[in-house]
């Protein structure tokens, strides 16, 4: 090999995401900017609200008024309010099935696979375009069962309403921060979803979220409840093309995992860099229940994401496993966080990050080991490669012990690709380049394998390594 040749790592190739659809003409309807008493209002008119939403969506309002920017992670001061359309939706009801679905709708999300998964690997999936669910479907056979895999609107407005007024906003209250404020008070689409005692769902639901306005923002809520002793592994796909102004994206999950259950979230967010991505995830896990989250981050300007579990019942454990890409012009704050308060508790937070080009990834995370979570066990583990000299990685673990019988292991590393292995495997007969690619893609192997076939092949994609010359 030349030795003016060499590896590189590309950045995120967004060429399949990167496509927009013109929203100029009548078929759309758009709120104006910023965020007012009026504005929300005309939001919950649009949703046709329930009274006590209506005046829960105010009094989210008043609170995000009064409450400071968050404290933590990076610079917002580019994201203007007064400069966001908090809802914009197309003109169309909801389908149930794709041929109903308007033609450049369905044309966008042909373009991303959904269809074709839906047809070939899924039980059931949402498709929400804007701040409205065009497309919800779920399989007979699965329905069957009690399953109940809806639009969070027609779940408040229907038969499970008191259901959904009894754990709306209850595991991520609007006083949580400034943004879970904001989600509360101009919200729209997302899912809802309940499995019954004892059933499990053999093969995943999918919601995938597609933000296509300019200078707009998406805050779908997705609501899940897994009764005791049941199964749901649940996928969430983002994605949107580049502008030139900022994108918002505020939305909210929230998990509820009974006694026995068990929950797989599984996430790929490839948001434009033009995105700011204030995300909040949290999730309550009961006796002997288990929680887990694989996630991969690739998109936005900025990222504030750490998915959150609260280990309420004995024996209940979480699994985080995630990977985050930062290439130029991103600043990615991501990691976890976990709340243990049952006895024999135990979480496992495994964290990989990628940053080239001048990217920034930081790892931030709280572990929070209460007084009655005797022999809990948390093992956390961060690992942060940086393929080249103008980039930045930091971690920012914390951990509050309140019992004395806990077992805790934290390890950090942060390098850049060893020239040790490299040449170890040069020597096996390996080309220079072929060896980087090699070492990169095996880091990132552990986060790919807990994903479903064709979420692999997307975040491989998504990581792609490609060679060129010097």
């Amino acid at each position: 090999m030349s030795g003016q040749e060499k590896q590189t790592v590309a950045d995120v190739d967004r060429t399949l995401y990167d496509f927009k659809d013109d929203e100029s003409g009548s078929s759309f309807y758009r709120i104006e900017e910023g965020l007012t008493r009026d504005i929300v209002l005309q939001v919950s008119e649009e949703k046709h609200d329930p009274d006590w939403m209506r005046d829960f969506r105010l009094k989210c309002l008043e609170i995000y008024q009064n409450t400071p920017m968050v404290p933590w992670g990076p610079s917002i001061e580019a994201l203007d309010m007064d400069r966001i359309a908090t809802y914009v939706r197309h003109k169309s009801d909801m389908k149930t099935s794709w041929e109903d679905v308007p033609e450049e709708i369905k044309n966008t999300f042909e373009r991303l696979g959904i269809p074709k998964a839906e047809r070939e690997s899924l039980a059931g999936v949402g498709a929400q375009y804007d701040s409205e669910l065009v497309y919800h479907n779920v399989r007979e056979e699965v329905a069957q069962t009690g399953v109940v895999y809806t639009d969070l609107e027609s779940a408040l407005r229907g038969e499970y309403a008191e259901m959904i007024r009894a754990h709306f906003m209850h595991l991520v209250p609007p006083t949580d921060h400034k943004f879970a404020a904001l989600h509360g008070a101009v919200w729209s689409g997302g899912s809802f979803v309940y499995v019954p005692k004892g059933v499990h769902v053999d093969i995943p639901l999918q919601s995938y979220f597609r933000l296509n306005a300019k200078g707009a923002g998406q805050f779908e809520h997705t609501l899940i409840i897994v009764d005791e002793g049941a199964d749901l592994h649940f996928i969430e796909g983002c994605s949107a093309p580049k502008y030139n102004v900022a994108n918002l994206h505020a939305g909210c999950v929230e998990l509820y995992v009974k006694k026995g259950a068990k929950l797989r979230y599984s996430t790929i967010e490839n948001w434009s860099k033009n995105m700011y991505n204030l995300n909040t995830k949290r999730a309550l896990v009961e006796e002997d229940g288990i929680m887990e989250w694989v996630s991969g981050s690739f998109g936005s300007a900025v990222s504030y994401l750490y998915p959150s579990t609260i280990l309420k019942g004995a024996r209940s454990r979480m699994e985080y496993t995630g990977i985050t890409f930062s290439g130029e012009g991103q600043d990615l704050d991501t990691g976890a966080k976990v709340v243990m308060q049952g006895e024999d508790t135990s979480c496992v937070i495994s964290s990989k990050s990628i940053s080239k080009s001048g990217g920034i990834g930081t790892y931030r995370s709280s572990v929070v080991i209460g007084r009655t979570a005797h022999r809990a066990r948390a093992s956390i583990s961060c690992d942060s490669l940086m393929l080249d000299s103008i980039s930045r990685t930091d971690t920012i673990p914390a951990m509050e012990v309140l019992t004395d019988d806990a077992d805790i292991g934290h390890e950090a590393r942060v390098g850049r690709i060893s020239d040790e292995a490299v040449f170890y495997l040069m020597s096996r007969g390996v080309p220079e380049a072929d060896a980087r690619a090699m070492i990169v893609a095996g880091f990132a192997d552990s986060v790919s394998k807990e994903l479903p076939l064709e979420y692999a092949v997307e975040m491989n994609n998504l990581i792609k390594l490609e060679m060129s010359g010097g």
